[in-house]
C-alpha cells in the first residue's frame, strides 16, 4: 500500500476513460497511471520495500486516490533529490521516450530527430533525451508559446505546423536530406508528412495518436526510403523485458542527476480537480505535465 503524495495526468488516462486504450480495466475504476508517494505497508512476501520508503509507482490505472494498493514490482525508488511532484511526472514520459529513441529508434549522436507534439509531456522528454544523446532536435508544435517551451528544453530548431508546411520546413532545416528519426505521439494528418520527411534508412516511431485519428501509411513509402515504421508500447516493454527496462531507468536516473532531464510541470491541481485536469489534457491545452497533489 502506498500513500499518494502526487499523481500525474497522462494521455493514456484520457483514452482509458473514453474506452479507447489498449487496456480496458474492469468497472468501476479510478484513472491515473503514475504516482509518487510513501510506502505505507507491505505484504508478507515483500522484502524489497518497507514502510516509509519514498517511491514512484506505475499503476496503469488507480493512481488518482489518496492510497493505492499495487504490486511491489511496479515500484521504483524516488531518485535522490527529486520531489514528489517531479517524481510523479517522471517515469512514464521519460521511460516512453527513452525506450522509443534508444531502444526502438537506435538514435545516435550526430543524427537528426523530429519530435511531433513536442510541447507535451513525452515530447519534451524526447527533446531532452535526444539532446543528451547528441542528436540535432527539431521540435514541431502548434503555437509559438509551445515552441518557446521546447526551446527552453533544448530544441535546436522549431516548426509551427499550424502556420508552416511541415515537409518544406524539414527540408529547409536539413538541406534537403530529411531527418533520421521521427518521434510521433500525435498521429492524424502529420504522420504521413513526417514519414515523407525521413532520410534514407529513417525511422518513424509510432508512439500514440493524440490527434485522435490512426493514420494509414502507403507501404511504398518505407520501400522507397529503406525506412521503417516502428511501434513503441512502453507498458508491455516494461513488463516483458524487465532487465532492459531496469537499464533504461538507471540511465534516466543518471541523466536526471546530471541535470540533463528536467520534468516540466506546467500546473498542479488538488486531487479533487482530477476531472478538470483530464479535460485540460484532452483539449491539448497543457504544456508538459499536469500533476495532482493530495
Amino acid at each position: 500500500m502506498v500513500t499518494v503524495k502526487a499523481a500525474s495526468v497522462n494521455f493514456p488516462d484520457v483514452l482509458i476513460i473514453q474506452n479507447k486504450y489498449q487496456f480496458k480495466p474492469p468497472l468501476p475504476f479510478s484513472p491515473g497511471s503514475e504516482l509518487a508517494g510513501v510506502v505505507k505497508e507491505v505484504g508478507s512476501g515483500v522484502s524489497a520495500w518497507k514502510p516509509g520508503d519514498r517511491v514512484i509507482a506505475f499503476t496503469t490505472y488507480g493512481a488518482f486516490a489518496e492510497e493505492v494498493k499495487t504490486e511491489a514490482a511496479r515500484l521504483l525508488p524516488l531518485p535522490a533529490g527529486m520531489d514528489f511532484v517531479s517524481g510523479a511526472a517522471f517515469l512514464l514520459t521519460y521511460g516512453t521516450s527513452d525506450h522509443a529513441l534508444r531502444d526502438r529508434g537506435a538514435l545516435k549522436a550526430g543524427e537528426s530527430l523530429l519530435v511531433l507534439g513536442a510541447a507535451g509531456g513525452v515530447g519534451l522528454a524526447a527533446i531532452e533525451i535526444g539532446s543528451a544523446l547528441g542528436a540535432r532536435v527539431i521540435a514541431a508544435a502548434s503555437s509559438e508559446a509551445k515552441l518557446a517551451v521546447c526551446r527552453e528544453h533544448g530544441a535546436d530548431a522549431t516548426i509551427n505546423y499550424a502556420t508552416e508546411d511541415l515537409r518544406k520546413r524539414v527540408q529547409a532545416l536539413t538541406e534537403g536530406r530529411g531527418v533520421d528519426v521521427v518521434y510521433d505521439p500525435v498521429g492524424g494528418a502529420y504522420s504521413e508528412a513526417a514519414f515523407r520527411s525521413l532520410a534514407w534508412r529513417g525511422r518513424l516511431l509510432v508512439v500514440g495518436f493524440a490527434a485522435g485519428e490512426i493514420p494509414k501509411l502507403p507501404l511504398n513509402l518505407p520501400l522507397l526510403k529503406g525506412a521503417a515504421a516502428v511501434g513503441v508500447f512502453w507498458g508491455d516493454f516494461a513488463r516483458r523485458e524487465p532487465q532492459i527496462f531496469a537499464e533504461s531507468v538507471s540511465q534516466l536516473t543518471r541523466w536526471y542527476a546530471e541535470g540533463r532531464l528536467r520534468p516540466h510541470v506546467s500546473q498542479t491541481l488538488p486531487l479533487a480537480k482530477a476531472a478538470e485536469a483530464l479535460k485540460l489534457l484532452a483539449s491539448r491545452e497543457a504544456k508538459g505535465k499536469i500533476v495532482l497533489t493530495t
